[in-house]
């Protein structure tokens, strides 16, 4: 009966504007007499700031001020007025508050000036005595200093570690085959192409229209309201396209503060970007150290596990990830224990990184399994078949749906995994080792509220629009497939707004909540439309919609039909025509269902196989092959979907062989700050990459059945490339990347 919209693999509907060069980003936006502002940073990484000369500054042509604390105007003093909607217990980072150093880069002067050139060649001309203090970054130097987090304003998203279960001390000792290791990764940077930049347009009367680089314009408008304590109504923040975010845009970076304080003093447009160096000043995946341990029965069943993890964060907030979770959840141990602990060190505090903690985690405790695999000389895929749970062990409750085991099959299946030979280093061609290698992948399901607001116009167009955010992931086009396919409507029908606060309130977009928050919303205020639509209906003389209730009709090629005799219908424009001529409008929430979300534990899974080639004698490593099989609920686009898991595996194959921060910890300072020397793949680096989609059905997670996929094509490739070099060598490297130094 209806149109199918959702499901097909429809192309982006903002890639035009996007390849044409129409789409416009926070720094793209101009307005009159605009100033520019450039940061100066830190060379120090802790200590105060005994002097700073910025006379030879001001003496330049076009130079308008230049802003440190010596002269920043008083704003808030509370630090729940600089707390965002993404931050951490403790006290977030105050731009310009003293002369106090935290951290390396820290920003300590804004240059504003009538040109860009001015103010960066005007920045390097301020000059900064410092009393420098003696500094700690490095976190494998001070475990034994590791604490507890501060938990009183967590994330409900970031559960602590669930509670031990059993009695894991007697269990491992008296277990027949033990296994005990630990697992490093040093500190990552998201780095996406745009950098960060803030434009604010100052009103004639004081009104503040801010173009931002963020992954939540609401949460922008919160941040700068609170701190500048402006109202509400007279801060508007817009962000229609984001390039690229993967976590780096949840919270306000500090240039919007640095903006917005310079164009309220100066009551004048002012625009602050950020330079690739200073997108290292902010933000990063925490290094983090872990240890597993693991006892089991000569047949693989598993009767012990022990996950800790410590991860570093700063000296002002305590950021928490979700890491030691995952693995008391996909495997059925009697007897567990977790941790999670943190080191405050001299640094800035890190930041949600695509599958914050879950690709941590999975890392370890995939490479842990695989060890252990090898130790019973049991077939890697057969021990965690072996140790399959269909209910959640932390929770004690059934997942709302989990598919894992059609993932294992079909990936590897399609992989060829029965072909493997188990022996390390028995396959080669010549001078080059081949490995294969396999993990689970599994994330989070979530939901939170969100709001949308659909229109039927004058002309029977669809108009939705919600403020959320479309970081590259596709919500553009798949809020379009969702809308057009409730109202029977042609894609091209309908247009999808979203990067605006003044729009229906929506959570940032990260977690891979998006598609089923926002979806569900605009499903929602859809069916509300259609409601209405009814009731003008019912209304028209001699209607044989008269009786008819909600249930009974349906949407379909721009009309609405009766289902018991389809020829019964009515074009959607001629119900606008009888509401006077006048755009149907409504707005609606969508809500978690609790009572009945609750019961269940809501995740996405994955299964990876992976092949890799490694040199004998360079120990230079190709993943030459990888199979991904994905199970998510409902798949509202196969194309947008995987391009996600692709990028997902590109970024797997980053993570496990190239990607790294190098801090030279005599100095506090990372050493790589640019994309010459911080290393990504390129298309060198990529090879034949699949993606399985497993028919999933969710009535739970929902409205839509939809899980999301931005982090789960990337949770369990790190651990199947590090297995498959273990297979291909003989060498287990427990440290990522895997450089090949540590091959050698």
């Amino acid at each position: 009966m209806h149109n199918q919209v959702i499901g097909k693999p429809i192309s982006r509907v903002d890639g035009r504007a996007k390849v044409t060069g129409k789409a416009k980003y926070a720094a793209e936006f101009t307005a009159p007499d605009l100033l520019h502002g450039v940061v100066v940073s830190s060379t120090v990484t802790k200590g105060r700031i005994t002097h700073i000369d910025t006379g030879e500054a001001l003496t330049l042509d076009g130079v308008v001020k230049v802003f440190t604390h010596q002269n920043r105007p008083k704003l808030a003093w509370f630090d729940m007025s600089y707390k965002d909607l993404d931050a951490p217990p403790g006290s977030p980072f105050r731009p310009l508050h003293d002369n106090r150093i935290k951290y390396n880069g820290q920003p300590v002067a804004l240059v504003v000036a009538e040109t860009f050139e001015q103010a960066r060649y005007a920045a390097s001309l301020v000059k900064i005595e410092y009393a420098e203090e003696p500094h700690e970054t490095d976190l494998q130097h001070h475990l034994d200093e590791a604490r507890k987090p501060a938990s009183g304003l967590a994330s409900l998203l970031k559960p602590p570690p669930p509670k031990a279960r059993g009695h894991f001390d007697k269990a491992f000792t008296e277990a027949p085959v033990q296994l005990s290791t630990g697992y490093v990764h040093g500190f990552e940077h998201h780095n996406p192409m745009e950098l960060f930049s803030s434009t604010v347009v100052y009103g004639k009367d004081g009104k503040l229209t801010i173009y931002d680089k963020t992954q939540g314009a609401p949460n922008s408008q919160f941040y700068v309201s609170q701190v500048f304590n402006i109202p509400f109504r007279d801060v508007r923040v817009i962000s229609p396209y984001v390039g690229g975010g993967f976590g780096s845009g949840l919270r306000p970076q500090y240039q919007l503060f640095l903006a917005v304080m310079a164009a309220r003093e100066l009551k004048q447009s002012v625009r602050v970007s950020l330079t690739r160096q200073q997108m290292f000043t902010f933000g990063h995946r925490p290094a983090t150290v872990q240890h597993i341990d693991l006892g089991a029965q000569p047949d693989g069943t598993l009767d012990a596990l022990r996950h800790t993890a410590t991860a570093e964060t700063s000296r002002f907030e305590d950021y928490i990830e979700v890491v030691v979770n995952w693995s008391g959840a996909l495997y059925k141990a009697p007897n567990a224990q977790f941790d999670y602990k943190v080191v405050p060190l001299d640094q800035y505090t890190p930041l949600d990184m695509r599958a914050p903690g879950g690709v941590t985690g999975m890392s370890a405790i995939e490479c842990a399994m695989d060890e252990l695999s090898y130790k019973l000389g049991m077939d890697p895929l057969e021990l965690r078949l072996k140790n399959y749970t269909e209910e959640d062990p932390n929770e004690k409750r059934p997942f709302s749906s989990k598919q894992l085991r059609a993932c294992y099959q079909q990936a590897a299946e399609r992989f060829g995994w029965a072909n493997r030979s188990a022996e390390p280093r028995s396959m080669r061609e010549g001078h080059t080792l081949i490995g294969w290698g396999m993990a689970t992948g599994v994330w989070d399901a979530n939901q939170l509220p969100a709001r949308a607001e659909a229109v039927l116009t004058v002309n029977g167009k669809l108009r939705v629009s919600s403020a959320t955010a479309d970081i590259g992931t596709g919500t553009y086009t798949i809020m379009t497939q969702i809308a057009a396919d409730t109202l029977g409507l042609p894609v091209e029908d309908v247009l999808f707004r979203l990067g605006d606060s003044d729009m229906p309130l929506a959570p940032f977009q990260g977690g891979s909540l998006t598609a089923g928050t926002v979806g569900s919303a605009v499903k929602i205020v859809c069916e509300d439309l259609g409601k209405e639509l009814l009731k003008i209906a019912r209304k028209m003389p001699n209607s044989p919609f008269a009786k008819a209730t909600f249930d009974e009709v349906f949407f379909v090629e721009k009309q609405m039909r009766l289902k018991a005799d389809p020829s019964v219908r009515i074009d959607l424009q001629t119900l606008v025509d009888q509401n006077g001529g006048r755009a149907i409008r409504t707005t609606a929430t969508s809500m978690t269902n609790t009572l009945k979300q609750g019961k269940y534990t809501r995740y996405a899974h994955s299964a990876v196989f992976v092949e890799v080639q490694v040199d004998e004698e360079l120990g230079t490593v190709k993943v030459t092959r990888a199979v991904t099989a994905v199970a998510a609920g409902r798949i509202l686009n196969p194309k947008t979907a995987r391009s996600q898991i692709i990028g997902g595996m590109v970024w797997g194959i980053s993570k496990a062989l190239e990607e790294e921060t190098v801090m030279d910890h005599r100095y506090g300072r990372f050493m790589n700050h640019n994309l010459a020397e911080y290393h990504v793949p390129v298309c060198a680096d990529i090879h034949e990459l699949d993606v399985l989609f497993v028919e999933e059905h969710d009535d739970v997670v929902n409205p839509l059945g939809v899980k999301g996929v931005g982090e789960i094509g990337i949770v369990g490739m790190p651990a199947a490339i590090a297995n498959a070099i273990f297979h291909a060598t003989g060498k287990r490297v427990r440290e990522l990347p895997i450089t090949l130094d540590k091959l050698m």
